[in-house]
């Protein structure tokens, strides 16, 4: 597992606290390798908003950055989402919560019904 230090955390969970942050995330999940300008295009935020998330995204490490010529393009860097999960969720049983996630779909199912 690599190794995360409490401030590091604390930048990755400041950073995901934000729906307009985890929607750039997602952005980037679905089409890496995005310039700012691409990002926007799907951001209902100016474009010194949106590059704002993207400086604390890069703060977090959970974005790189390439320069090519006059862009910038942005690329999601998973490592630090994976140390977080390995950290809190394997203290947990994963058994166990997998057993009661599914019980909660079937029973928001029945009730959908």
């Amino acid at each position: 597992m690599p190794i995360i230090t409490a401030v590091d955390i604390d930048l990755v969970f400041k950073a995901l606290a934000d729906p307009g942050r985890r929607r750039l995330l997602d952005l980037l999940h679905e089409e890496n390798g995005q310039t700012l300008v691409a990002l926007c295009e799907h951001m209902e935020m100016s474009r010194q908003g949106v590059s704002q998330h993207l400086a604390l995204l890069e703060q977090a490490n959970l974005v790189s950055t390439i320069k090519r010529g006059r862009e910038k393009f942005h690329y999601l860097n998973p490592v630090p989402i994976h140390a977080i999960h390995e950290r809190w969720i394997g203290k947990f049983e994963r058994r166990r919560l997998s057993v009661l996630c599914e019980l909660k779909r079937r029973l928001e199912g029945k009730l959908d019904d």
